[in-house]
């Protein structure tokens, strides 16, 4: 079985389980939502000195518990389908990004970052679904993600340059949106060059034209 087969089935099981958790979770979840609204009810009758934090303490302490499940989900996942071993996971609020450093990593980064991008994509339905956080979150594995979007910036402008000195259109390989997105965005203030997209997926790739 191939190591891409053996992840997509790992990944498969982990979605059901996931599901499964849901569905036995629903009720208590929505006892517990009872339970605190009852709280809630309660402590609106308490007096204003009685409350020792304030909203934005409040608000603070809720994202880094956010975090910190999303954190966790992340290390269980990647220890799941690929039994790796994991020594920091870091978060960058700015970006909304998350590192994930440790040994034996390479099966969850995948073939071309692919593996990893299935387990960012699991990231995000279980922050949705469990209503963590609104934005999309970006995960990196030992800085695959950044070492890749460098080696692409690279690419552009080498390509970029390429189309002026010969004076014709370079077409490059078929690319994923986001690898796409990279070219786009290095060359745009390129006055020398004009990029665009073409094709369908999984055939969709930039084709760069020297400005006349």
């Amino acid at each position: 079985m191939s190591e891409q087969k053996s992840m997509e089935e790992a990944i498969g099981k982990f979605v059901e389980s996931l599901e499964e958790e849901q569905k036995s979770n629903k009720l208590i979840e929505s006892n517990q939502k009872i339970k605190i609204s009852e709280e809630n009810e309660i402590e609106e009758e308490k007096e204003d000195e009685d409350n020792f934090y304030s909203e934005e303490s409040e608000k603070y302490d809720d994202e880094n518990n956010d975090i910190e499940k999303i954190k966790e989900f992340i290390k269980k996942i990647i220890i799941y389908v690929s039994n790796s071993e994991i020594s920091e996971i870091r978060y960058d609020k700015e970006i909304n990004k998350i590192d994930v450093y440790g040994k034996d990593l390479g099966i969850a980064i995948g073939k071309n970052g692919k593996n990893m991008e299935a387990i960012e994509y699991l990231v995000n339905l279980y922050a949705k679904r469990k209503n963590i956080i609104d934005k999309t979150i970006i995960i990196d594995i030992k800085d695959y993600r950044k070492k890749k979007n460098d080696i692409i910036k690279n690419l552009a402008i080498r390509m970029a340059k390429k189309a002026v000195k010969e004076g014709r259109k370079i077409i490059l390989k078929p690319m994923p949106s986001y690898e796409r997105k990279i070219i786009h965005d290095t060359l745009s203030d390129n006055k020398e060059v004009k990029t665009k997209s073409k094709n369908k997926e999984p055939y969709r790739r930039i084709i760069i034209y020297p400005n006349k």
